[in-house]
């Protein structure tokens, strides 16, 4: 009997990690996540969020999660999304440009969404 295929679930990361602590804790749950390999997780990168994958770590609260966490998220081959209205990313990290239609597609498609 073949296995069920992995829930899906899609993270927003929407706050500026200059001054929050919400995509350091966004990224570090994802990798956590994507660890245990029961779920796929996506992270989804916009607005003031998109400085998170573009912008030096240490400026941001908790630079850990970003030279830590973001690169298992890549080892272990999850995908990284940024808005394409938000801005192209500085490529510091390896990420796919999307549209928000796109984005809406697959939001709508995933088992959960969070957003920080």
């Amino acid at each position: 009997m073949a296995e069920p295929p992995n829930k899906t679930l899609i993270i927003v990361v929407a706050s500026d990690p200059r001054s929050s602590h919400r995509p350091s804790e966004a990224i570090r749950l994802a990798a956590g996540i994507a660890a245990w390999r029961k779920v796929d997780v996506t992270l989804f990168f916009t607005g003031p969020g998109v400085a998170a994958v573009s912008s030096d770590p240490d400026d941001f609260v908790d630079p850990e999660s970003y030279t830590t966490h973001l690169p298992m998220l890549l080892e272990h081959g999850r995908p990284l999304l940024v808005d394409s209205e938000s801005g192209p990313p500085a490529n510091r990290v390896e990420c796919t440009a999307i549209s928000r239609p796109q984005f809406y597609a697959n939001a709508a498609a995933a088992t959960y969404l969070l957003r920080f």
